[in-house]
């Protein structure tokens, strides 16, 4: 059985290489890259990617079914930039696409780093993603962010995991949060929610307590505390870019 693997990119040279490396074995690598202005569309030629350039940004779920669209091989395999395939996983796709009895999608297990350190905890492990699909079962939501896969035949998991190379430092923790806030602010507002400061407020208390608690956080060490912080912001952030949406369209109307 033949295998696609497809990524979407903006500005990864960071993490091109290696990620790329990890999947040399696929027989189709699709790269979609959102105009990098850095040497991310010479790597991915340099692995003889093809490589479609667009010029608009529907938000990561059309993105990637984008890059779904322009795949042809019997399974597909969607992975993100800053992901790596381990050996031992490899094994296990390749076992899995060989196998009369296979199902139509697998979740993979994501092992996660966060500014230094691999979390287990803090609801960041297993973390399992569907990723690994034969062509034709599956695509993606229409979200501008966290979007998911949408498979339509049986589901399995895989033992193996991806590494998630998530978050190297807190300059990218913050441009993340910036980034993702802003994005699933838009999408809820546009599906009719509403918010207000108390609200953000009481949700980062949550999204703290949630993290560093009930989902052991405080096992992750110093980095764990730091996770449930981040988380904490991400939240109160999103609640009150939703809330100024909202006043802003009261002006306007």
């Amino acid at each position: 059985m033949s295998l696609s693997v497809i990524l979407i990119t903006k500005n990864e040279e960071a993490n091109l290489k290696d990620c790329l490396e990890s999947v040399s074995f696929a027989d189709e690598i699709i790269v979609v890259d959102s105009q990098s202005s850095d040497k991310t569309q010479e790597i991915a030629q340099s692995f003889g990617a093809k490589l479609e350039i667009t010029s608009d940004w529907p938000g990561f779920g059309p993105q990637k079914n984008r890059a779904l669209n322009l795949a042809t091989q019997d399974w597909v395999l969607s992975i993100d930039a800053d992901e790596r395939v381990t050996p031992e996983l490899k094994q296990e796709i390749l076992a899995t696409m060989a196998s009369p009895s296979a199902a139509d999608c697998y979740a993979i297990p994501r092992s996660s780093w966060y500014c230094g350190r691999f979390m287990k905890h803090s609801g960041w492990y297993p973390d399992y993603v569907d990723r690994l699909f034969k062509r034709g079962t599956a695509k993606f939501s229409d979200h501008l962010v966290h979007e998911r896969l949408l498979p339509t035949g049986l589901s399995g998991r895989l033992k193996n995991h991806f590494l998630h190379y998530s978050f190297r430092d807190f300059s990218q923790v913050l441009r993340k949060i910036d980034a993702y806030s802003s994005a699933s602010a838009e999408q809820a507002f546009k599906k009719g929610k509403r918010s207000s400061v108390c609200k953000a407020f009481w949700h980062a208390v949550w999204a703290f307590i949630r993290t560093y608690f009930l989902r052991l956080g405080f096992l992750d060490g110093p980095q764990g505390l730091a996770l449930a912080i981040s988380n904490a912001e991400g939240s109160y952030y999103k609640y009150v870019k939703m809330w100024l949406i909202e006043e802003h369209d009261k002006d306007t109307k």
